[in-house]
């Protein structure tokens, strides 16, 4: 048994001695040369993480001693360099070694991990900075900390429960779809501007549809009213889009019931391949077209936009459980039917969350979820006509047509 102990032991000083080799070694790569070169180098650093696995291992109280030994001594390198702009990093990096020398000493799996974390931030300095400087603008950096604010911040604080008339809505669940709408549309956005055009156009399509399939057809076909040389581009990322449908389908029903999925598998993979096919073909006759100036979409995503869907979505979700409660299965299937006039995952996330609940069973969640996927198709043919003329539309309708007689073919299968 002492053995083992003194076993452990040794292991756990071996990993301090392994943090404190790592980081010095990136350190000593970047402390530069002559008098303005930095304090501390591989040597230190080993040093440092052994000061805290051994300060520890006596007691708590001299690991608090230590820390604070070498923040007095980091300090006083900090203080002692004569350039403008001296940095933190080394100084910072040095009093956290301390700390993750005596956690070594304790959960040293999670104080090895850390290391290797702090390790390549230290050596990825050039590629970060290039990235927030160079490469991000300003206004993508500022809907990037909402996105993290409304995904760190707020998310934990919203209840999860069933809440309001019929118990219908969940607030959670309605934040996590805002998050995606705004994480899906911050991807689109950076595939736009990294990828160009041809490549991006169909891309963008796909992205969107994961928010709205409908608003990107109607773009699609306003883009290709004003340069009709773009065509097989637009019909790309509209056809795409239709396929980004199936797919959210797919992932919501996976997040809120997975039963559900299973129960809709076939007919969502036949629809999915069906329109998968139809916008591959597409997407390989936009390289016959000239290349597309695509860049000039500005804002990484719309909060208003997201906010204003989960609205509608609890809309839909309290007249859904509303019909349900007072017509049945019938009340059921039409309020998904006019839920996919104006978008089906609004109908899906109602229906799945009846099935979650147990209100519904999951047979009798199937007919309303393909009646409210085939009512928006039918939306999206319209919008293709009267958007984007004879010719776009000639393009896209078949393929929605297409679509929609292989998910209730695979309905009639399964």
């Amino acid at each position: 048994m002492q053995m083992t102990i003194e076993n452990a032991l040794w292991l756990n000083l071996a990993v301090a001695l392994g943090i404190g080799l790592l980081i010095g070694a990136e350190r000593e790569r970047s402390k530069g040369n002559g008098p303005e070169r930095s304090a501390a180098g591989i040597r230190t650093f080993t040093i440092t993480t052994l000061l805290g696995a051994v300060s520890i291992v006596f007691n708590v109280w001299l690991l608090i001693a230590s820390i604070f030994c070498v923040m007095i001594f980091a300090a006083t390198a900090y203080y002692s360099k004569r350039t403008e702009d001296p940095g933190l990093t080394t100084e910072i990096t040095l009093i956290f070694s301390v700390i993750l020398g005596g956690l070594a000493m304790s959960e040293p799996i999670l104080a090895a991990a850390l290391a290797v974390s702090i390790a390549i931030l230290l050596s990825a300095k050039e590629p970060m900075h290039g990235f927030v400087l160079a490469t991000v603008t300003k206004d993508e950096l500022n809907d990037f900390l909402i996105l993290a604010a409304a995904t760190l911040i707020i998310l934990p604080l919203v209840p999860n429960a069933f809440v309001g008339p019929f118990e219908a809505i969940n607030p959670r669940n309605l934040w996590l779809i805002v998050i995606l709408i705004m994480t899906i549309s911050a991807l689109g956005h950076l595939a736009l501007r990294w990828l160009g055009g041809r490549v991006g156009l169909p891309l963008v399509g796909l992205f969107s549809g994961f928010i709205s399939s409908i608003a990107t057809i109607s773009a699609m076909g306003a883009r290709v009213k004003e340069s009709p040389h773009l065509l097989s581009a637009t019909v790309a990322g509209a056809v795409l889009s239709s396929l980004a449908t199936i797919l959210q389908i797919a992932m919501l029903l996976l997040a809120i019931h997975p039963p559900s999925l299973i129960a809709l598998q076939w007919p969502l993979i036949f629809g999915g391949l069906s329109i998968a096919i139809y916008g591959l073909i597409a997407t390989v006759n936009c390289y016959h077209d000239p290349h597309v100036d695509a860049h000039k979409q500005t804002k990484t995503f719309s909060v208003k936009t997201a906010l204003l869907f989960a609205a509608i979505i609890a809309i839909i979700l309290i007249a859904s459980a509303a019909l349900n409660a007072w017509f049945g299965q019938a009340g059921l299937v039409v309020a998904s039917g006019v839920a996919g006039l104006a978008d089906v995952h609004a109908a899906v996330i109602s229906i799945t969350s009846f099935v979650a609940s147990g209100k519904i069973s999951i047979q009798s969640a199937v007919i309303p979820i393909l009646v409210a996927f085939s009512v928006n198709t039918l939306v999206k043919a319209v919008i293709a006509q009267v958007t984007g003329g004879t010719q776009f539309a000639r393009l896209v309708v078949p393929a929605l047509a297409i679509q929609v007689v292989a998910v209730w073919l695979g309905w009639w299968l399964m």
